[in-house]
């Protein structure tokens, strides 16, 4: 299945039409929790399961992340990563 483009801005890094829904799970998902809309984030819990979303929250794509977008999705969520794991996954702006 394809991506739709109306996520182009949530993903703007990546043309849309060459990302595939179960291969690039990870990163959709990463980043539309990251930089999506209400409309993105309305796709993404009708398209992916609960236990996918908290999966790629639970194990964060490292340097993806926005501090406080993660912070927030984790409370959400209610998980717990370790400080190292959770420094790993967040953008370093400052490298």
């Amino acid at each position: 299945m394809t991506v739709p483009k109306f996520l182009q801005s949530s993903l703007a890094s990546y043309d849309v039409s060459k990302l595939d829904m179960e291969k690039d799970k990870d990163l959709i998902i990463t980043e539309v929790l990251n930089k999506g809309d209400e409309d993105a984030l309305r796709w993404i819990t009708n398209n992916y399961s609960g236990k996918d979303i908290k999966q790629v929250i639970s194990s964060p794509i490292r340097g993806f992340w926005l501090k406080k977008t993660l912070e927030y999705w984790l409370k959400i969520f209610d998980i717990k990563l370790d400080e190292r794991t959770f420094k790993n996954s967040v953008i370093n702006l400052n490298a």
